[in-house]
């Protein structure tokens, strides 16, 4: 019985088919960074304080500028050891009945009581409008920005589940269908919607679908190349994420209302429809449902596009061996390795997503231009990905793993005590921090497949990963709250759990050059699997000088 690889060896494991539709699923990516870290620019939140419509007044008929009218509103408070000018507290006077003048900007109020805002807030946004500015998200409303980013993440959640059964039971190419019309829809209504509760509730559905079809994108080109070629694709369609957030700062520079921001951002999946003719249906899923008369259909067309021939000989295909019916949420846990690996695993795809989508956020918070900030982080998050095809081979997976992890902690904490007056240092210290995480978030993909076996691979990357969601739930209001009270806290949470990640990846086994894991023996006894590996290439190499030895005395 041959399998789709023995197939594919003969149509091609890469060739012309395959390279045009990596090419297609590899576009799925580049708004999908919008999508995750647009709140930076949408839900920018600009230098603001109380507005008092008399000073309002006052100001335009006495061309005064917003500074002028900001000291009769704004008064002076010690946040972290620095005088500032307070955004959520105003003197309490009442400006129509004091006689206010073109010269009243020079007046005493040190004794005057304060209160909080009563009349809304002026913005030093110039000219431009984000979901921040249009509702007033400030002060005690400021956590419902962090509520624009943890709702993504719930969609997140529930779409990695619902797209991932809805894929395996209806196909791939269904699921991307779906997803794509799912995506179109909610954000264009995200785009229009006149309330914040609206907001959220699409935002989520948003979320929901962005999610899904980013994952079985990723499950169909993987499942269509060679298996020496599966890991090199699967970074590559990930760096894609990295071009989306290089394009995305350039687009919020020049679209100042983050409503047509949103409608910029949704406007590729109107594109992205038409993909359901010009990407087939995945053989293996087609294997799997008993189908293989579909699946030999495409598999010729693969052929064919990619000038090969496939020989007769594929009558009769079986299914690569998948997870078994018996597995359970209990093996994850079961034995002693399995269930540290599990733990370990979990940690750490908690970690990336709560260090790199709080490093990505803490740019627009940080103080300096956003714009300019965004894209120089971004850019370095390209030598991440050849990073990791360099080492994985030469050094193997531990090792780079957990560096990438103690560099990036390393960073963060050094970044958090190198003063603001060192912007440069500063800069250039976080960008290290950001290569570190995205390395790590693009190793744990991989190695979570390689440390769990055959029977639960699947059901175990699936779990693990649902850590990834929950992360980016938390992250926000990590990032945002924690910075309220020191700017730079949030820099020195995120160097210690990434430290204790990469701490922690020194547990696990290396994997480079052993066979994927089979069943639970091969997890708790990896060396009987070692040992039987190189008994098997001894066994081989014996045969090769029988066959030499025969052939030598033959002639």
């Amino acid at each position: 019985m041959a399998t789709f690889d023995d197939l594919l060896e003969e149509a091609g494991t890469f060739g012309r088919c395959q390279k045009r539709i990596f090419a297609l699923l590899c576009l799925l990516s580049i708004p999908v960074s919008a999508v995750y870290v647009g709140i930076v620019f949408q839900g920018f939140t600009p230098d603001h304080w109380c507005r008092d419509s008399a000073v309002v007044e006052r100001r335009q008929a006495c061309s005064w500028s917003l500074s002028d009218s900001r000291r009769l509103t704004a008064l002076v408070v010690n946040n972290s050891g620095l005088l500032q000018q307070s955004s959520c507290e105003q003197y309490e006077v009442d400006w129509n009945n004091t006689g206010l003048t073109c010269d009243s900007q020079e007046l005493n109020l040190t004794n005057v009581p304060v209160t909080a805002c009563k009349d809304g807030w002026e913005y030093q946004y110039e000219g431009r409008k984000s979901f921040v500015t249009e509702f007033n998200l400030v002060c005690s409303d400021a956590w419902l920005v962090d509520m624009y980013q943890s709702i993504l993440n719930v969609g997140f959640l529930i779409g990695s589940f619902a797209f991932g059964y809805f894929a395996d039971r209806f196909g791939r190419r269904v699921s991307i269908m779906t997803s794509n019309i799912l995506n179109l829809i909610a954000g264009i209504v995200l785009a229009v919607v006149p309330n914040y509760i609206s907001i959220l509730v699409v935002r989520c559905i948003f979320g929901f679908g962005v999610k899904g079809g980013w994952m079985n994108g990723y499950v169909l080109l993987t499942e269509m190349v060679g298996a020496e070629y599966r890991r090199t694709v699967g970074i590559v369609y990930q760096m894609f994420f990295s071009i989306g957030n290089l394009i995305l700062p350039l687009l919020a520079y020049y679209i100042t209302d983050w409503r047509w921001l949103q409608v910029v951002i949704t406007a590729p999946y109107l594109f992205f429809l038409p993909y359901y003719w010009f990407i087939p249906e995945s053989p293996r899923w087609l294997i799997s449902q008993k189908n293989t008369s579909k699946a030999l259909e495409i598999t010729e067309a693969m052929a064919k596009e990619n000038k090969k021939k496939l020989s007769k000989n594929f009558e009769t295909l079986t299914e690569d061996e998948g997870d078994s019916p018996s597995a359970s949420l209990l093996d994850l846990v079961r034995t002693p390795n399995m269930r540290k690996h599990t733990f370990i695993l979990m940690f750490n795809w908690f970690t990336s997503a709560v260090v790199y989508q709080g490093l990505i956020m803490r740019v627009g918070i940080a103080g300096g231009n956003v714009y300019i900030d965004f894209l120089i982080s971004g850019l370095v998050e390209f030598p991440a990905a050849f990073l990791i095809l360099i080492t994985i081979e030469r050094i193997g997976r531990r090792l780079p793993f957990a560096a990438a992890n103690i560099v990036a902690g390393a960073a963060c904490v050094i970044t958090a005590f190198i003063p603001d007056s060192m912007f440069w240092f500063k800069t250039v210290v976080a960008c290290i921090g950001r290569l570190g995480i995205t390395m790590a978030f693009e190793m744990v993909v991989f190695v979570n497949t390689e440390l769990y076996p055959t029977f639960i691979r699947n059901l175990g990357v699936s779990v693990c990963s649902t850590l990834c969601d929950i992360g980016g739930i938390v992250s926000p209001f990590l990032l945002y709250r924690l910075a309220f009270i020191w700017l730079e806290l949030p820099l020195i949470i995120f160097g210690v759990v990434a430290f204790v990640a990469g701490a922690l990846v020194l547990l696990l086994p290396e994997t480079r050059g052993v066979p994927l894991p089979e069943t639970l023996d091969d997890i708790e006894f990896p060396n009987r699997k070692k040992e039987d590996e190189v008994e098997r290439q001894q066994m081989k190499t014996l045969l090769k000088s029988d066959v030499t030895v025969c052939k030598d005395t033959t002639v």
